[in-house]
């Protein structure tokens, strides 16, 4: 008999319902019994805390934060790669796909040879990790310098998910030149000319783009690895993406998007950060319109991992959907859209990926985090200090 772990006086969110004064059995790793609490083992009691599935977050671009704090500023990666793990843990975030941009030259750390040796740092650090640490290698389809890069990690066995994207200005999240310059000089201080440099380069680069994202599609399906898309906005693109086997999509510009993605099998992902801001950043669809529209099945972290909770305790209140729903959409519905058959959700058989969560000063907040019934964080809530 392995280590067995007993989960007391817990409000369980299951997938259809929730229940109060439950309980989780945790043994080897694994979900061995729930709402059942018969047996030895250690007692752990939640005192009527939340217990949800860990979370699975498919998109989280915070760790090039990790790793460039400022511009021109940068950590070491192990150091950058272990902080983001330890975020991560304490977010009740337990798969988390690092999602790492390759544009070559372009803006800071988002660039082909950093990117390639962060992917390698994360797969480094995996054994270590409090957290499943994965890569999301996010190929900017009008570089040609990212391709073979991208390819060689993939065919290395270092990347779980490829997302395609395309920033060129006309289409997708910038409709005009100037809004892509704007962003540019905005985000990225940099000279109005250059950036509208960079706008008119994409442009013309876009054109000979689909050989590229073909032939990285094919290798990444011969390998196992899941394919994304990112920031679609017509029928027409959805429908290559799902003839290349791209299974999610990750921010639909649209209501009518996200409603084609699905129709054509692919999953729809909205981040958290617009859930708990009221609205998205650059102008798109407000997630909140899309769950309500019933054309969101995911959410995911995009810049801010503690998003994803304060995310799934306010989609009810915005929205109407059930707690399960809500919190469906960041565990088991992402789980689904990659092929994670193991987790999710709160079953017998399942990995003990979990979280406890309670209200502190109106806002939840992981209080234990396990992962593969190990405990990755604990926080004591409401203990004097000082």
């Amino acid at each position: 008999m392995g280590m067995r772990t007993r989960l007391v006086n817990a409000t369980v969110v299951l997938r259809d319902r929730v229940v109060h004064g439950g309980s989780v059995v945790i043994e080897d790793g694994c979900i061995a019994a729930v709402c059942d609490d018969s047996g030895g083992g250690a007692v752990v009691d939640l005192h009527g805390d939340w217990l949800i599935p860990g979370l699975v977050d498919l998109h989280c671009d915070a760790l090039e934060k990790e790793v460039e704090p400022r511009p021109g500023i940068r950590f070491p990666l192990p150091f950058a790669v272990a902080n983001a793990d330890k975020r991560n843990a304490a977010a009740g975030i337990t798969t988390v796909y690092h999602a790492l941009s390759f544009a070559q030259d372009e803006l800071g750390i988002r660039d082909v040879s950093v990117a390639g040796d962060i992917v390698r740092a994360v797969h480094g650090f995996r054994p270590h990790g409090l957290v499943d640490n994965r890569t999301h290698l996010r190929y900017e389809i009008t570089d040609p310098a990212g391709a073979p890069v991208i390819a060689a990690l993939i065919e290395a066995g270092e990347v779980e998910l490829v997302s395609f994207m395309d920033h060129s200005p006309g289409q997708g999240q910038y409709k005009t030149i100037e809004a892509y310059r704007d962003y540019l000089v905005k985000t990225y201080h940099r000279a109005p000319a250059d950036a509208e440099r960079m706008a008119r380069e994409k442009i013309a680069t876009r054109a000979d783009a689909m050989p590229r994202v073909e032939v990285l599609a094919r290798c990444a399906r011969q390998r196992g690895v899941r394919l994304a898309s990112h920031d679609d906005d017509d029928e027409n693109k959805l429908r290559s993406m799902a003839a290349l086997g791209v299974s999610v999509a990750e921010f639909p510009v649209t209501i009518a998007a996200a409603a084609l993605a699905r129709s054509v099998g692919i999953a729809t992902v909205f981040g958290a950060p617009n859930v708990v801001r009221g609205g998205s950043q650059s102008g798109a669809v407000k997630a909140a319109d899309a769950v309500m529209a019933g054309v969101a099945d995911c959410l995911c972290a995009d810049y801010a991992p503690a998003a994803m909770l304060a995310a799934v305790f306010r989609l009810p209140g915005v929205c109407g959907v059930s707690l399960p729903d809500a919190v469906a959409m960041a565990s088991a519905n992402p789980a689904q859209a990659v092929g994670l058959t193991d987790r999710g959700s709160i079953e017998v058989g399942c990995r003990a990926d979990l979280v406890a969560v309670r209200e502190i000063a109106g806002c939840p907040q992981a209080t234990m985090t396990w992962c593969r019934g190990r405990v990755v964080h604990r926080a004591d809530y409401d203990r004097p200090v000082g």
